[in-house]
């Protein structure tokens, strides 16, 4: 696991607790929806950059 995945993927999981916080506050939906798609973007770039793939 190299520098970059790991940061990709603590970025992508700070996010999922970001989404968790403003559902509780019932925030708007779209700015959920906003955060879900870069929370997994950068979960899966994380994920893809391992280098268990090789």
């Amino acid at each position: 696991m190299n520098g970059l995945s790991t940061v990709l993927i603590v970025v992508g999981l700070f996010l999922v607790g970001g989404i968790i916080s403003f559902v509780k506050q019932q925030m708007p939906k779209s700015l959920v929806v906003l955060l879900s798609i870069g929370a997994a973007m950068c979960l899966l770039a994380g994920v893809m950059r391992l280098e268990v793939w090789n």
